[in-house]
């Protein structure tokens, strides 16, 4: 379904709605289960979390019970307006929706939070008061205060931060689900990013997904295929990796090095002196946010978005992994195309295995058109029963989505009614794939891939994005010999010779 900008979707504000009762449902029983495991200790420590879980519950509780009783308000006052007023009305409960869904995911942080970001650039049928309310997730959490931030460097550096550094900005530079970024330079004069991990975040994060199982019940009644088990390991596998900083250090200097003097990319370098399990320490980067970027000239958005796809699709060949969490808040944009990669909490490292099934996927449906054999590949990866009584062709036509925009050799604007009709096509169980839909299955190596394919999608159809993508795949793809078609892809050659990554 179309949703060009600006124009509301009817029942967005149910899909707000919805996803703030699920919130407040999500946390229903965690803090129950956490008491009764602990109500045996009895210091100070464990009491002080227990509270913290215990407001948490309460506010989702809340937030549930507001949300509910605002729906009811605005049934009853629709019953009597006319057409100019409902939608005025409409409008106005998706916008306190959102806010207050905003509001209490921000104060949250943790797995709840990031539920939020990713809504709000993943599904481009949103309005855009929806959008906007659930954005400031992205970047403007409401911050930690700066005495406990500064409280928590100490525990995990040794000292006060105003001693540790040459200078240390008590304003956080921005707040998200995990943590909070401090602008700081060091006593040798370097400028740097110090991201601080919120006190109790842990077990936060734990408390989310220890319901885990509850939401995939859930899932597993629309989607009857899905074996719910390897799924929810994988995500909690993914997620509470993203608690250790020394891990997220590691990956990303692991990104760094290879990308080292590249003209487009830049991954700044770790001080590991500066970091430890919960405070990471970074080169400050420069650039300006996502938001900016959509106002910038076509020619601009398209070069970002170009930078973007390659990166994410071409570390899968180059180095193996995926840097699997595309919301505009890790990416910091210049003009011509130069964008810095900012978190790597959460990483997807395939094996030889699983990189080559990806590469033969690609080739029985784009280049080969081959359905038979795309089919038995996806049959043979777990994602659907084998003889299953679809036929090939309706099979394909699903996956489509996956593939759609780099099939042909011509260029494709990624945009809003793309993208909303691809998350659509993809978990609308109503559609004319939906039977097929109820035997699909999602094998762990494909959670997060997913999940970076559809946000990629979100991003550019903020930005309009138009390109030969066809053509940019191939320069990435090890199975093809293909010369550069853009002028990015000449800069990136010319970058590949010099540094022998070609």
């Amino acid at each position: 379904m179309s949703n060009p900008r600006g124009r509301t979707q009817p029942g967005a504000g149910l899909v707000v709605l919805a996803l703030g009762l699920a919130l407040a449902a999500l946390s229903a029983v965690a803090v129950k289960v956490f008491v009764r495991k602990r109500s045996a200790a009895a210091d100070r420590s464990v009491a002080v979390r227990t509270q913290r879980l215990a407001t948490r519950n309460l506010r989702l509780a809340r937030l549930g019970a507001r949300g509910g009783g605002r729906y009811a308000r605005y049934r009853a006052q629709r019953i009597f307006a006319d057409a100019a007023r409902s939608a005025e009305l409409e409008t106005d409960f998706q916008l306190r929706t959102a806010e207050d869904v905003a509001t209490e995911l921000g104060h949250m942080k943790g797995a709840l939070m990031k539920i939020g970001q990713m809504a709000s650039y993943i599904d481009t049928g949103l309005p855009d008061t929806v959008r906007a309310s659930l954005a400031s997730l992205q970047h403007d959490a409401p911050p930690m205060s700066a005495e406990l931030a500064a409280q928590q460097v100490e525990a995990e550096l040794g000292d006060r931060p105003e001693r540790l550094f040459a200078q240390w900005d008590p304003v956080p530079l921005a707040s998200a689900s995990i943590g909070q970024v401090h602008r700081a330079i060091t006593h040798d004069d370097r400028a740097v990013a110090v991201k601080v991990q919120y006190p109790g975040v842990a077990e936060a994060v734990a408390s989310d997904l220890g319901n885990a199982d509850w939401i995939f019940g859930g899932m597993a009644a629309l989607f009857p295929g899905l074996e719910k088990g390897p799924v929810i390991e994988e995500l909690k596998g993914r997620l509470t990796e993203e608690l250790d900083y020394e891990l997220e250090a590691r990956r990303q200097m692991k990104f760094h090095r290879y990308y080292r003097g590249h003209p487009l990319v830049t991954v700044p370098e770790v001080l590991e002196d500066y970091s430890t399990k919960r405070v990471l320490t970074s080169e400050l980067a420069e650039g300006v946010r996502f938001d900016e970027v959509i106002g910038w000239s076509t020619e601009e958005r398209n070069l970002a978005a170009e930078t973007l796809f390659r990166f994410s699709f071409g570390a899968i060949y180059r180095l193996h992994s995926f840097n699997g969490d595309p919301h505009p808040g890790n990416y910091l944009f210049r003009p011509g195309g130069r964008v810095t990669f900012l978190d790597f909490g959460l990483v997807k490292e395939f094996t030889p295995g699983e990189t080559q099934l990806f590469e033969d996927l690609i080739q029985r449906m784009v280049l080969n058109h081959d359905a038979n054999a795309f089919r038995n590949l996806i049959e043979e990866a777990g994602l659907l029963p084998a003889h299953a009584p679809f036929s090939d062709e309706a099979v394909i036509d699903y996956f489509s989505f996956y593939y759609r925009y780099v099939m042909y050799d011509e260029p494709v604007t990624i945009d809003a009614e793309y993208a909303s009709a691809g998350v659509a096509q993809l978990f609308d169980t109503s559609s004319e794939h939906g039977g097929l839909m109820k035997l699909l299955n999602v094998p762990p190596s494909f959670v997060v891939l997913q999940r970076i394919t559809l946000g990629l999608m979100g991003l550019f159809a903020q930005l309009d994005a138009t390109a030969n993508w066809r053509r940019v795949a191939e320069e990435l793809w090890p199975f093809v010999d293909a010369e550069p078609s853009t002028p990015i892809g000449e800069i990136n050659r010319r970058w590949e010779h010099e540094v022998g990554h070609r």
